[in-house]
């Protein structure tokens, strides 16, 4: 998919995360391998912390406890919501939807569109996409792009491969019709033959969750234990992928764009860990200054609430006080990819909210 969106803007981001941080040191003897071989990872993956939500918590709850901070500031009113997407690989039930949950909670007018969307680490940029769309065909409305995951809840603890990178997070983008806005250029591409990469085996109409489906085994002979229930990487493979697949792509979207990379105020991409952000770094000749890279080390990969935490947290101040033109950038399970050049900031709020979720 190649196109170019116009009149759209971001003018409101926030993102929520919850309190509890926990330290991968606090978490070593979870693993069955020697101590000091854990710890030498730390070093070179960048680990040092990540947000889980309370075992009660479900997505909704952050989405939630996000539009209602909103709320509260007047940043929004309820009368201007016309849309709500929501983003979210591991939603509250299989029914009814997240977004018909917060609508609910909201008592949201009853035209509000509602639609809920599985996209794993690609999530927020799904969301934008869906909601440029719908954006089409409203006159005066907003919509909300809420993408927000806890797969905490999902991941083995006894998986070292996994769990130290994951982290719990919503992103919320409030997304508006708006005349003068540049144009947005994005590609997207997926491959769903290298979907096994990263995938949840049970939970699905495949393969029902059942006592025997949460056992844990060392199913590749690594020392890493987990469940068929339980989210199961191939590090190599996703790296791999990564590092061949993404960089053409920026080449191609800066070109689409009619740009050059100096051009380029900020790429914000997805946070899957420092050392394959800085390999993307040096392989397309991009300045580590430019691409924020610390946001797994404070709180973990957060799947599609990635890069709202990262513009949160890196950039609140510059994306209130004027305008960056940004490469967005999001790749993890499908395998999908994707691009987009646009500008960002002057936004009517940029904030990171701790949560007691």
């Amino acid at each position: 998919m190649k196109t170019i969106f116009h009149g759209k803007r971001v003018s409101g981001l926030l993102s929520v995360l919850p309190e509890t941080a926990v330290r991968f040191e606090d978490e070593v003897d979870n693993y069955t391998f020697p101590a000091k071989q854990t710890l030498r990872l730390q070093k070179v993956m960048g680990y040092k912390q990540h947000r889980i939500v309370k075992e009660s918590t479900a997505t909704s709850d952050l989405c939630c406890a996000g539009l209602e901070y909103i709320l509260e500031r007047g940043w929004l009113k309820k009368e201007e919501i016309g849309g709500i997407v929501v983003a979210t690989t591991l939603p509250d039930h299989f029914i009814p939807p997240v977004s018909s949950i917060i609508h609910g909670k909201f008592s949201l007018s009853k035209d509000v569109a509602c639609v809920d969307i599985s996209q794993g680490c690609v999530a927020f940029f799904w969301g934008l996409l869906e909601a440029f769309m719908l954006l089409e065909h409203m006159e005066g409305k907003k919509v909300l792009v809420f993408a927000a995951d806890v797969l905490s809840k999902k991941v083995s603890r006894k998986d070292r491969n996994s769990f130290p990178l994951i982290g719990d997070a919503a992103g919320i983008a409030v997304v508006e019709n708006y005349p003068d806005a540049g144009d947005i250029h994005t590609i997207l591409y997926n491959n769903g033959g290298r979907g096994a990469a990263l995938k949840i085996p049970a939970g699905g109409s495949r393969m029902p969750c059942t006592p025997e489906t949460a056992i844990l085994r060392d199913v590749d002979g690594d020392g890493n234990l987990r469940a068929l229930d339980n989210l199961v990487m191939d590090g190599s493979e996703v790296f791999t992928f990564v590092q061949t697949e993404v960089p053409p792509m920026i080449e191609e979207i800066l070109a689409y764009a009619g740009l050059c990379k100096e051009e380029i105020d900020w790429y914000l991409f997805h946070q899957p860990n420092k050392f394959m952000l800085r390999k993307l770094a040096e392989k397309l000749g991009v300045p580590y200054e430019k691409m924020p890279m610390n946001t797994v080390e404070e709180f973990g990969n957060s799947s599609g609430a990635c890069i709202p935490v990262n513009i949160t947290y890196n950039l609140a101040d510059a994306m209130k006080r004027e305008m960056s033109r940004c490469c967005v950038s999001a790749f993890g399970s499908g395998l999908t990819w994707g691009a987009m050049v646009m500008d960002l900031g002057e936004m009517d709020f940029c904030e990171m909210l701790l949560s007691d979720l």
